[in-house]
């Protein structure tokens, strides 16, 4: 059975958190003389001198009404990668605990255990980019504490079986996450749909990718509310800054907008997907839930650097298990794909 109280480490469970100004006092007030501000103002705005809100409660409200979760199951931190950062110090012991990884995958969770001193324990996906559950239940103790499942999956584009991933959540007694960065761009239904089924569960979402705000690092995780209050426990007080929060308002204003860009991508995506198939050095286009797409093309790093001569930016993922000969690619501007089919183009050309 699944308990997270066996899953918190003893320093968290015996944690007191830092109590902020803003911490203090409930109710309204029109003069702050708490948190050592300057009173006087900033060179940038007026409200600029103030500490934001701690909880961030106007932009969990809104993201629930978008969402349809409850703003008690919604943290934000500063980028998903915070929030990765966050479930470490949580839930794993330095030296001690261990969690499972399915390479080729996000690579933070990785680098986020090697800063924490957690082991990572690897169960590659199978060649068609699903999970090995037989691996994953070989490779899994009493030690291990969360294993990361990314869905749509970067770099492979695809989304993973959900009835596997279902099968994770019924026989892990351990967190597992599921990271949906790239959601939006797929059809398959959020696991957000799923908290109340499985106390387990912690996703993640992003506001970098279908809403465009890669630039503020602002993430998402939903889970629990005994999941979140341990995260809230030990985050930073003041995580979220006031600019961000505003602006993350002001998106969430704009839904149809956000629906529009995602339907427009999506849209070039494929016809992006049919050009490709068509370059005769291109082996393989893989099918793709994400706004990138990953194509299998002979002689990989070749192709990244005549790109890059080009002056066009793409990602070469041939080092990586099972994406050898690969690069991945994210559907740009109509101006910006055309430039890149350009110059594919005229790599192949000079081939001949």
């Amino acid at each position: 059975m699944f308990s997270l109280d066996k899953l918190i480490r003893d320093n968290i469970k015996k944690l007191t958190p830092y109590s902020s100004a803003r911490d203090e006092f409930s109710g309204e007030a029109n003069v702050f003389l708490d948190a050592n501000e300057n009173s006087l103002g900033s060179p940038l705005s007026k409200w600029y001198n103030r500490y934001p809100d701690p909880h961030q409660q106007k932009v969990k409200e809104a993201v629930s009404k978008v969402k349809n979760v409850n703003t008690e199951r919604i943290f934000l931190g500063n980028g998903s990668d915070e929030c990765i950062d966050l479930l470490y110090r949580s839930f794993c012991n330095p030296g001690k605990d261990n969690v499972i990884i399915c390479p080729p995958t996000y690579g933070m969770y990785e680098v986020s255990a090697n800063i924490n001193d957690v082991e990572v324990r690897k169960a590659p996906l199978l060649d068609n980019f699903q999970l090995d559950l037989v691996h994953l239940e070989n490779l899994a103790d009493a030690n291990t504490k969360i294993i990361w499942i990314c869905s749509p999956n970067n770099p492979t584009a695809n989304s993973l079986n959900r009835q596997d991933i279902e099968t994770v959540l019924n026989n892990f007694n351990g967190l597992v996450v599921v990271d949906e960065a790239y959601i939006n761009f797929s059809k398959q239904q959020s696991f957000t749909r799923e908290l109340d089924e499985y106390p387990n569960l912690v996703v993640l979402q992003t506001f970098s990718k279908a809403w465009g705000l890669a630039g503020l690092r602002l993430g998402l995780a939903f889970a629990s509310t005994e999941i979140l209050g341990v995260l809230n426990k030990v985050k930073p007080p003041y995580n979220i800054s006031q600019p961000t929060q505003e602006l993350a308002l002001k998106a969430l204003e704009e839904i149809g907008q956000v629906n529009d860009m995602i339907r427009e991508i999506v849209d070039m995506r494929e016809a992006l997907a049919e050009v490709f198939q068509r370059v005769p050095t291109i082996e393989k286009v893989y099918p793709s839930d994400a706004n990138f797409l990953l194509i299998k093309i002979a002689n990989a790093r070749q192709v990244y650097n005549f790109l890059l001569s080009k002056g066009i930016v793409v990602r070469d993922r041939s080092s990586v298990k099972l994406c050898e000969d690969c690069l991945r690619i994210t559907v740009g501007t109509e101006q910006e794909n055309t430039e890149l089919v350009d110059a594919l183009k005229e790599w192949v050309e000079s081939l001949t």
